[in-house]
């Protein structure tokens, strides 16, 4: 992947004399609608990062949280409900009245993005949907996320469901720290077994595991209105880059592109 880097931040770039000290960092204005690098802890570059947007997928990230901060047990099991099994768009594929690992359900949300393991974790944790989306905003606002709030739990185009590439990244870092979330953002593959003994296969939605180098994580996202999202996480040399891209047209190549840029300003100590 990282061989068209260039290429793609050319087409990214604007003039040297135009990107020069910016008041907020923009080098790379038609990157996405809104991005954010971080190389180390500290923000590189920035476009409209504080700017709330739909987040997509990239929600499951404090579904995530709030699962692992509520009394998770991994081999606590999960019954399938009418609703979870219904879920729609991307699936594992469960069953109403399976009986299912609450980690695996985790890793199915997390790798593969899975809507119905998304709200049959979010039912368990939370007793309803509403009193779960009510536990991610109010863990919304401990984080300090100004521009966040949730009606759903698994990224679908909501009214009112919104984040940006600033709150994102901060709840990146949060939910990071958590290693039982660290491990699964990570993995490429993932099988969710039931307790009849049916095993689901699951693959990551994250094209840039296993293609760039150092990639870790975290999440990917797309709906109409949001576009195609990621947040990507690279560790090498010591160094570590987070980057958050939100409707980026070309989120695969830009957001390996913006990565292998950062870590070459790293080496470089800027």
């Amino acid at each position: 992947m990282p061989s068209r880097t260039l290429a793609v931040l050319a087409t990214l770039a604007v003039s040297a004399a135009a990107a020069a000290e910016p008041p907020a960092p923009d080098p790379y204005p038609k990157a996405a609608a809104s991005y954010l690098v971080a190389v180390d802890g500290s923000i590189l570059w920035e476009r409209a990062a504080g700017v709330a947007r739909p987040p997509a997928s990239l929600t499951k990230m404090m579904t995530a949280l709030v699962v692992l901060e509520k009394g998770y047990k991994a081999d606590a099991i999960v019954e399938v409900s009418a609703a979870a099994a219904a879920e729609s768009g991307t699936r594992v594929g469960l069953k109403r009245g399976d009986r299912v690992a609450a980690g695996d359900l985790l890793r199915a949300m997390l790798v593969g993005s899975a809507n119905d393991a998304c709200l049959a974790l979010a039912e368990h944790a939370g007793g309803s949907v509403k009193a779960f989306v009510d536990l991610m905003n109010a863990r919304a606002a401990a984080l300090g996320l100004q521009a966040t709030h949730f009606e759903d739990p698994c990224g679908h185009d909501r009214a009112g469901q919104v984040s940006s590439a600033r709150d994102l990244r901060r709840l990146a870092e949060a939910a990071l720290e958590k290693p039982e979330f660290a491990r699964a953002v990570a993995l490429e593959h993932a099988t969710v077994r039931t307790a009849a003994g049916r095993e689901l296969a699951v693959e990551t939605s994250n094209k840039l595991l296993g293609n760039l180098p150092g990639a870790k994580g975290v999440k990917t996202g797309y709906t109409a209105k949001a576009g195609k999202c990621v947040v990507a996480l690279a560790e090498r040399d010591g160094h570590r880059v987070l980057a958050v891209l939100l409707d980026a047209p070309d989120r695969w190549w830009t957001a390996a592109a913006l990565v292998e840029r950062a870590f070459e300003a790293a080496r470089a100590g800027h």
